[in-house]
């Protein structure tokens, strides 16, 4: 005898793409704005990833590099997050 098994078909979900803040507001991104670079710090002081910000490959990049610059001139902190 043969059984057959049903496969449980799990509904799609999508979600909307977010879109790069930077490339619609044209925001320059810069080492000095740290209220603006800290926003894209986690709590653990990891760079929070394109797929969470939101960020195009771009901005991602330039972000990435700014808050490196920063956290060497002790502008922000490199672990935790900054009060």
């Amino acid at each position: 005898m043969i059984k057959v098994v049903k496969k449980k078909i799990r509904p799609v979900v999508k979600f909307a793409k977010k879109s790069c803040v930077f490339c619609k507001k044209n925001l320059e991104i810069d080492y000095k704005k740290i209220d603006l670079i800290s926003r894209y710090v986690s709590s653990k002081g990891k760079i929070v990833s394109r797929r969470f910000s939101g960020n195009c490959a771009k901005h991602q990049r330039k972000l990435a590099k700014e808050i490196k610059r920063a956290r060497f001139l002790s502008l922000i902190p490199y672990s935790g997050r900054f009060q």
